[in-house]
C-alpha cells in the first residue's frame, strides 16, 4: 500500500491530490499502534509509520508549509529509531535538513545531515542512503560557499553508480539512483556563483526525462543562469516555460523555486517581458 501511495505522489503534477489516502493510511497506523500485542508487530508498525511520515512531509513541503513538513520529519525520525531501520531513520533525518536548506539555513542542515550520514554507514550499504545523504550534504555546502567540499560530497554521490541500480532503492522514501545528480551538481555550482560549472550540468539535466517538478526547478535555475549573464531572451525562454508547469501543478515548491528568479530580475526590468515575468511570479500560490 505504502509503496503505491509513493508511486502516485511522483506521479502525479498535482501532489496534493495525494493527501486524503495518506491521512487515511496514517489513521490506520496510529490504531495499528494502539492494539499491538508483540515487540516484533510494533516494530514493524513502526516502520510502515516512519514511510508514511516522510510522504506526508514532502506533501507539506511541496506546499512550502514547512514547519508542519519538519514535524513529519522528527516523527518519522523518531518512528523508523523506535522500529530499529537505520536506514529509514537516516532518510527522515535528511528530508529534515532538506526543509532548512530551503528556509535558506544552511548552516543549520549540516549537522542534521552529519547525523544522517553516520546513521546510514550503520544500515544497509548494498542501498544508496547514504549516497543521498552525500547530495543533500553538497546542496549545504554550497549554501555556505564551500566549493572544495561541495565537489567532495558530489563525487562521493557519484558513488551510487556503482551499487546494483534494481535493488539500491525501493522507489518510496529511498528514490536516489543517481539520475538527479546533473540537476544537483548544476544547481550547487549555480549557488556557488559559478555559471561556467553549472550550465554544462543544468543543459545535460534538462535532457533527461524528468517529472514535472524536477523539470520546472531545471528551467528556473536556467533562467536564473540568463540572468546572471543579463541575457534576457534566456530568461524569458526558460522562465516561460518553469511558469507553465507552475500553473499546470499548483505547486508551492515551483513557486519558491521561482522567487529565486524574481529576485536576480532587478536589472532588467526596464525590459517589458522581464516586468511581466516579475508580475507573473509574484501572482503564483506559495501554499497549496
Amino acid at each position: 500500500m505504502h509503496r503505491s501511495l509513493w508511486q502516485v505522489y511522483a506521479l502525479s503534477d498535482s501532489k496534493q491530490v495525494v493527501f486524503p489516502a495518506v491521512r487515511a493510511q496514517l489513521d490506520v497506523m496510529a490504531k495499528g499502534l494502539t492494539e499491538t500485542r508483540t515487540a516484533a508487530d510494533r516494530s514493524r508498525l513502526c516502520r510502515m509509520t516512519a514511510d508514511v511520515y516522510q510522504l506526508v512531509g514532502e506533501l507539506f513541503f511541496d506546499a512550502n508549509r514547512y514547519t508542519d513538513a519538519a514535524q513529519c520529519y522528527t516523527l518519522a525520525a523518531n518512528a523508523a529509531y523506535a522500529g530499529g531501520d537505520h536506514d529509514l531513520w537516516a532518510c527522515a533525518i535528511t528530508r529534515h535538513a532538506y526543509v532548512e536548506l530551503y528556509a535558506r539555513r544552511g548552516h543549520a542542515a549540516q549537522p542534521l545531515l552529519a547525523a544522517a550520514f553516520r546513521i546510514a554507514r550503520r544500515g544497509d550499504d548494498t542501498l544508496s542512503t547514504r549516497h543521498w545523504v552525500a547530495a543533500v550534504q553538497a546542496q549545504a555546502y554550497a549554501a555556505v560557499g564551500d566549493l572544495d567540499a561541495c565537489n567532495r560530497a558530489l563525487d562521493e554521490a557519484e558513488k551510487v553508480h556503482a551499487l546494483d541500480g534494481a535493488h539500491s532503492h525501493n522507489g518510496g522514501w529511498l528514490r536516489f539512483d543517481g539520475s538527479r545528480l546533473a540537476e544537483e551538481r548544476g544547481a550547487c555550482y549555480l549557488q556557488l556563483g559559478r555559471p561556467d560549472l553549472a550550465e554544462e550540468a543544468l543543459t545535460a539535466a534538462l535532457a533527461q526525462t524528468l517529472s514535472l517538478r524536477r523539470r520546472a526547478a531545471v528551467l528556473s535555475d536556467l533562467a536564473v543562469l540568463g540572468a546572471h549573464r543579463r541575457d534576457i531572451d534566456q530568461v524569458v525562454h526558460y522562465a516561460e516555460q518553469a511558469l507553465g508547469l507552475a500553473d499546470r501543478s499548483n505547486s508551492g515548491f515551483i513557486g519558491k523555486k521561482l522567487d529565486g528568479l524574481r529576485g536576480r530580475l532587478a536589472p532588467l526590468m526596464s525590459d517589458d517581458r522581464v516586468s511581466t515575468l516579475d508580475h507573473r511570479i509574484a501572482a503564483l500560490p506559495r501554499t497549496a
